[in-house]
């Protein structure tokens, strides 16, 4: 987040958030209209941003895309989720920078892409949704099974049952 996009009493009040406080938890968490003038949303975050990272990856179309992504699952911190019609590879991993007291450890000198960032849309609040969330390498299988069922070859699922006779 830039100073530039802030106001200049948020911007002096980040300054502030910044230093030194007695407590090392963030406040207590409120809700986003409830944010008091000149106040910080990251004040009362638990850095939800500072412990992944989501890249844009091609949208699996075959056997073959599937098993990548498969096996991006098969890693430890990793899901696949899609968002607005576009696939992501999601890592769980939290910045090593980031202070026990949810603060930027090199807050002076952070990658761009930290200080571009806004509040305007991150994850603060609890309520996203993804069109797709995937977390293990057999919800992949099972979902693409799903879509892709003639390719694969033989299925995992049981056959479909006869239909009931009609009287």
């Amino acid at each position: 987040m830039t100073a530039a996009r802030w106001g200049r009493s948020e911007q002096a009040d980040w300054q502030h958030w910044k230093e030194p406080r007695l407590t090392t938890a963030p406040l207590a968490k409120i809700r986003r209209e409830q944010l008091p003038p000149g106040e910080v949303l990251c004040q009362y975050c638990t850095a939800k941003c500072c412990k992944y990272f989501a890249l844009p990856i091609d949208t699996p179309e075959s056997l073959k895309d599937w098993e990548f992504v498969r096996w991006y699952l098969l890693h430890e911190g990793a899901t696949v989720f899609k968002e607005d019609d576009q696939w992501y590879l999601l890592v769980h991993a939290t910045c090593k920078h980031l202070q026990p007291d949810n603060r930027c450890g090199i807050y002076e000198t952070r990658p761009p892409i930290c200080r571009e960032y806004s509040t305007d849309n991150c994850e603060y609040d609890d309520d996203w949704l993804y069109e797709q969330y995937l977390e293990t390498a057999e919800q992949v299988w099972e979902y693409s099974e799903a879509i892709l069922s003639s390719a694969r070859g033989p299925t995992m699922r049981s056959p479909r049952p006869a239909l009931l006779p009609v009287i």
